[in-house]
């Protein structure tokens, strides 16, 4: 395989890369976020492009197809998505939970505070 036909994969390793690189070294809970789905779209990227399939078609059944393309990573991409979507939903509110309670969204800050009782805000 020459590098053209490898393009996918050297952008999946670099996005993996960057998102670990932004999830280990920031200590902002933010920029962690950020790395997470930086991270995430690399292993999106590595799934569809196992699912394709050179000269491939779509699994439409026709005579003079014999080559078909696997849908099922599409597919599960797809749900991966929304599932990715919905957790960083879920780590926004809860970095705003935490800016309200401490108010700071640095990790060191937050470690290096005594320990007390957030207040319970319904």
């Amino acid at each position: 395989m020459s590098f053209p036909g490898l393009l996918n994969y050297w952008v999946a390793l670099i996005l993996l890369v960057c998102g670990l690189i932004i999830v280990m070294d920031s200590r902002n809970l933010v920029k962690k976020l950020v790395g997470l789905g930086i991270f995430q779209s690399a292993v999106f990227l590595v799934f569809i492009t196992l699912g394709k399939k050179s000269d491939g078609s779509a699994p439409i059944l026709d005579a003079s197809v014999s080559v078909y393309s696997n849908p099922l990573p599409h597919v599960l991409i797809l749900t991966a998505i929304v599932v990715g979507v919905a957790t960083t939903a879920v780590g926004l509110a809860l970095v705003a939970r935490i800016r309200r309670a401490y108010g700071t969204i640095d990790e060191d800050e937050i470690d290096d505070r005594p320990e007390v009782e957030p207040e319970i805000v319904p």
